[in-house]
């Protein structure tokens, strides 16, 4: 309305119940845009530990004390399955949702096998498929697609699994501070999401665009981006110095990549090779 446009900020907790309430279809005149958590663009550079620890849920990352940001995080969980879920209209036993989820951290950054997680659970794979899909649409979980093409080798057809956020990871996994997660035994895969995170954030890559790629004979990229000809690789390594490995050498030729980026937590960027170089994570802001 001139002179005074009217504008409408629909919020992620109202807007389900505001869309079955309308009568009319909202093809064509509605907008949707996905806010993800905090990135290293928004906390600075210097703060890519705690951001890591904590995850990017604002109150969690700006909690003054470590057991303050625990204690949100844990109440988020206990919120999400006994109120988000059922106010979503979905059925499902706060109990059995939170086992799957915690099960679901020890496969951070692993190759999805339903099978494996009905038998646990005793159900068959089109419910377990129903508890990811949960997790997937309410934005706790990525399924990253494999990328495969006519390559004379046995290639990756199944999807990897990622927690969005960091701190909920550490939450389930009963990670508290950065000491521990520096001694946990999935302290590489959890650098490797929060990693893959902050790389899709900073660099604008778009959902269509991310893949991962992986062989039988254990070649792998850990992001794939493709758009148009171009094709780009991301590779996430928790060293300080990391160097070439022939899976990087496999990923470059077989996908005729433009260039391959060696994603690490150091503060140097150096060149690998021909088209290949390690980057800091903290560089990918700029």
């Amino acid at each position: 309305r001139r002179p005074l446009p009217a504008k409408f900020l629909v919020l992620g907790s109202a807007s389900p119940d505001l869309i079955r309430q309308s009568s009319e279809s909202l093809a064509g005149r509605i907008s949707y845009h996905e806010l993800p958590p905090l990135s290293l663009t928004e906390v600075g550079r210097n703060n890519w530990k705690k951001l890591w620890v904590r995850g990017g849920f604002p109150r969690s990352f700006l909690a003054a004390k470590e057991i303050s940001s625990q204690d949100w995080r844990r109440d988020l969980v206990k919120t999400y399955l006994e109120r988000e879920l059922p106010g979503l209209d979905l059925r499902i036993p706060a109990g059995t949702m939170r086992r799957f989820w915690t099960m679901l951290a020890h496969y951070h950054g692993q190759i999805w096998n339903s099978s494996e997680f009905a038998r646990s659970f005793g159900v068959n794979d089109k419910t377990i498929r129903h508890y990811l899909d949960i997790l997937c649409d309410t934005f706790m979980v990525r399924l990253l697609r494999p990328w495969h093409e006519n390559l004379a080798k046995r290639q990756v057809k199944s999807p990897k699994i990622y927690f969005r956020d960091s701190g909920i990871l550490h939450s389930l996994s009963a990670i508290e501070n950065f000491n521990q997660l520096q001694t946990h035994p999935r302290c590489g895969a959890s650098w490797e999401g929060f990693a893959l995170e902050q790389t899709i954030h900073m660099t604008g890559i778009m959902e269509d665009q991310c893949y991962f790629w992986a062989t039988h004979q254990e070649a792998e990229l850990d992001l794939l981006r493709v758009h148009g000809a171009q094709r780009e690789g991301f590779e996430f390594k928790y060293s300080h110095s990391p160097g070439l490995t022939p899976s990087m050498r496999v990923a470059l030729r077989d996908l005729k990549l433009n260039h391959l980026w060696v994603v690490h937590p150091g503060p140097n960027r150096y060149p690998l090779g021909d088209n290949i170089d390690a980057v800091p994570l903290t560089d990918l802001c700029k």
